[in-house]
């Protein structure tokens, strides 16, 4: 971890002294800009680069992170700068980048623009072979549309998820309708969605708010879900092949949620009909609140989606399909009637935009009115994590419960009633970042940037201040999903696993016991300091802030940290006590070896003796058992077949001695007759090659012959001796 931790620890020391920062800072403090009444997100990274929007110069500047707290000690003062070679007109709030990561969308309340990220190369691969300042095209999305309706406004905007495509862009305005527009004909749109009536348009045009508006009825955000197939009964059409398009959730300000699937690549029957709004379960009076701001989709099947309130409030909603009611059935004989997916709430979790602080007689926490419009972001490395920027600060969600969920989805039981059940079990995770807003003195200073950093130089969290300032937050490994293994890695299953290791593993052991023991309800988040340094708060909220960190403190940690250290102390103790006995038990089993293991040299050496024995009483029993049957006077078939075989065996000795005999008679007679017949030699006769060769050829053939009648003469006499 050392190792890993070393690199990550340098960069993030290293990025707030930036030239970048530094420099903003430096023109901040000498003429502060006006608190902006949005939002701000103008911090975005692409592999190890941080891109920063300075607003003032119309211009994006590069960071680079893998240079930073290295040997080089110009890396702080090295960046790029990529101008707008046509720069917006409005003022940008937001930078969005698209999923190719090769266009930047520069989105503000009046206009949108989308700037092209120039080609890199050279050694580090930077813009353009490394220039300090390089020139970027820009497209001007609608410019047209706004520039001729002054009193339009743009409310969301986001890229069409899909990657393979043409960038498209997709805008949400305050007429209630969404618009998606082409980078190639960015002036008209090539898909409209219309969220209202045509005659409440006109009216909206006439009037400049429309009476839904007032009302909470017009949408206020949307979010695409992963690709799925769409279900038959949307579509309309029977029998027709598998269509994919993305999930559109669009939120009302009123808490309602519409859905619609969108595909670009195709238009069949009723696709991209609004559905809604989705029926919410178990269902309240209030819907929920009336003031909803954000939603956001989480990639996983079923989709989860995260509603957020002015409030505080974060509903985590479980997207599933609708089932049938008694509702349902009455309008079933009506073909535009659709069953719609439904919305199971989950769990309700409310953020601590400004701290309660305690009052001076009551220990009890003060209620704060304090509402401000929440942007979610997405988590790049965990899918199950989500963060959450405001006004007043920064908080990051993780939901533990999801594998739990899809276990309990992917398993055979029907009764969804037990979801609630299911999520009272394991709460998600909150964790409070930074908080800007203290005080209730103090003026919200929102954040200007908010960006995750996922790739290998550690999940790390960096938000610039309202003042420029950086601040860099490891992230919690506790929502992390665990590591894939690796293509090389085998599992064995041979190889047995320790006890200790199972038991650690299983669902309720002591780690997990006091992990949920330190758990933390609440926490101390980073307390951003003022910008107006003459601006001295209260001495009484100061001291309300300081007894609130106190008491948190001293709840969440010192009273969790001392249950905790009983708990392990116990625990300790009772593993002394299993340890003293067991140790007891292994020199008894000591001892026991020791005993058994001479017995066990006993028994040999007893062993031995006796196989001793056993081979002597062997052996006179074989003795006892000859002599016995030999003194038998009746012969057993063993041994008449025996005698049979050796009567017949000295036969055919005879008969070979016979044999034998008459061979040497008839040896001495050749020899004699060879004897007399010697005579003088004769002179040689001499024959030609071809004379030899006959010779030998007659010779051989009656050899043959010769050995043939050996062979019958020798078969038919053993045919007649046996």
């Amino acid at each position: 971890m050392a190792a890993e931790s070393g690199p990550a620890e340098q960069w993030r020391a290293a990025l707030p002294q930036h030239a970048v920062l530094s420099r903003l800072r430096e023109r901040e403090a000498a003429a502060p800009a006006p608190r902006p009444p949005i939002i701000r997100n103008l911090l975005f990274g692409i592999d190890g680069d941080l891109f920063l929007w300075d607003g003032e110069h119309s211009a994006l500047h590069t960071i680079g992170l893998r240079r930073l707290g290295g040997p080089e000690a110009a890396a702080l003062s090295r960046y790029q700068t990529l101008m707008c070679i046509n720069p917006p007109l409005f003022e940008v709030y937001q930078t969005l980048l698209s999923p190719t990561q090769h266009h930047v969308a520069l989105i503000g309340t009046k206009g949108l623009m989308v700037l092209e990220m120039p080609k890199r190369w050279g050694k580090n691969s930077e813009f353009e072979g490394g220039k300090s300042t390089v020139n970027c095209s820009t497209v001007p999305i609608a410019e047209r549309f706004f520039t001729s309706s002054t009193s339009l406004t743009l409310k969301h905007a986001a890229w069409y998820p899909c990657e393979t495509l043409e960038p498209h862009i997709v805008l949400l305005t305050s007429d209630n309708t969404i618009r998606f527009y082409s980078l190639k004909v960015p002036h008209t749109p090539i898909k409209v969605i219309a969220l209202s009536d045509t005659e409440e348009e006109t009216f909206t045009m006439k009037k400049g708010r429309a009476y839904t508006a007032s009302l909470g009825e017009t949408a206020v955000a949307f979010d695409f879900g992963p690709l799925v197939p769409v279900p038959k009964n949307t579509l309309g059409q029977r029998g027709s092949d598998e269509v994919l398009a993305y999930p559109l959730y669009i939120l009302y300000e009123n808490g309602e949620t519409f859905l619609t699937y969108i595909s670009l690549l195709q238009s069949t029957g009723n696709l991209g009909k609004l559905l809604g709004p989705l029926p919410m379960h178990p269902a309240a009076e209030d819907n929920y609140g009336y003031d909803a701001c954000a939603v956001l989709c989480l990639p996983c099947v079923p989709n989860i989606l995260v509603i957020a309130t002015e409030s505080g409030m974060l509903y985590h909603c479980v997207v599933l399909d609708g089932e049938e009611d008694d509702d349902q059935s009455e309008k079933s004989w009506d073909p535009r009637s659709d069953l719609i997916p439904s919305l199971y709430v989950f769990e309700c979790v409310e953020l601590e935009l400004a701290l309660k602080l305690a009052s001076g007689d009551e220990e009890e926490p003060l209620e704060s009115d304090f509402s401000c419009p929440i942007k979610l972001h997405q988590d790049p490395k965990c899918p199950s994590r989500y963060h959450c920027t405001h006004e007043a600060g920064v908080h990051s969600v993780g939901l533990t419960w999801i594998n739990k969920l899809h276990k309990f989805l992917g398993s055979d039981e029907e009764d969804k009633d037990s979801l609630q059940e299911l999520g009272a079990e394991q709460k998600c995770f909150v964790e409070h970042i930074l908080c800007t807003k203290p005080l209730p003195c103090r003026q919200p200073a929102p954040i200007r940037g908010f960006w995750i950093v996922s790739d290998i130089l550690g999940p790390t969290m960096i938000c610039i201040t309202n003042t420029y300032e950086c601040i860099t937050r490891p992230l919690l490994s506790t929502v992390h999903p665990a590591s894939p293994p690796l293509l090389c890695t085998r599992e064995d299953k041979e190889v047995t696993v320790s006890p200790l290791r199972i038991l650690a593993a299983s669902q309720h052991s002591f780690e997990k016991h006091i992990r949920s023991i330190l758990q933390r309800s609440s926490a101390n988040p980073l307390v951003l300091k003022s910008a107006d340094k003459d601006a001295a708060p209260p001495p009484e909220e100061c001291l309300q802030l300081l007894s609130r960190a106190t008491q948190v403190f001293r709840e969440e940690y010192i009273l969790k940290q001392d249950l905790a250290k009983e708990e392990i102390q116990q625990r300790v103790k009772l593993l002394w006590g299993q340890k003293k006995k067991q140790l007891e038990e292994l020199t008894y089993c000591r001892e026991e070896r020791k005993s058994l293991r001479e017995m066990a040299e006993r028994l040999a050496d007893k062993y031995e003796e006796a196989k001793e024995k056993q081979e002597d009483i062997m052996n006179r029993m074989k003795k006892v058992l000859r002599s016995f049957h030999s003194q038998l006077p009746v012969l057993s078939d063993s041994e008449k077949d025996m005698r049979k075989e050796l009567q017949t065996i000295h036969d055919q000795l005879q008969h070979l001695s016979n044999a034998i005999r008459q061979v040497k008679m008839k040896k001495e007679y050749q020899q004699k007759k060879m004897e007399r017949g010697s005579s003088p030699r004769k002179p040689s006769i001499n024959l030609s090659a071809y004379q030899s060769k006959c010779i030998q050829t007659v010779l051989k053939e009656e050899g043959e012959h010769i050995r043939e009648m050996v062979k019958q003469i020798n078969d038919i006499r053993s045919h007649v001796n046996f």
